[in-house]
């Protein structure tokens, strides 16, 4: 069965102090680097997502729309 286009997978291991590391080939392809802020969002049912903050932020104004000069006044 071959890769599906665009998907990925990597196994870690928490270490002692509950730290994982992110391997090479998802910082690459995620352009993550060191100092960059990652959100860690949970749910108890389907698992955890590591998004960048700058995605999640992108996400969340498409979700709830741009505020226009107009309506900052009111």
């Amino acid at each position: 069965m071959a890769k599906p286009k665009d998907k990925h997978a990597w196994t870690v291991k928490v270490g002692e102090k509950g730290q994982i590391v992110i391997p090479k080939e998802a910082r690459e392809i995620f352009n993550i680097s060191p100092g960059d802020t990652l959100i860690l969002l949970g749910d108890e049912k389907q698992g955890l997502a590591i998004p960048l903050k700058n995605l999640l932020t992108t996400f969340v104004t498409k979700m709830f729309g741009e505020t226009s000069s107009e309506e900052d006044e009111e």
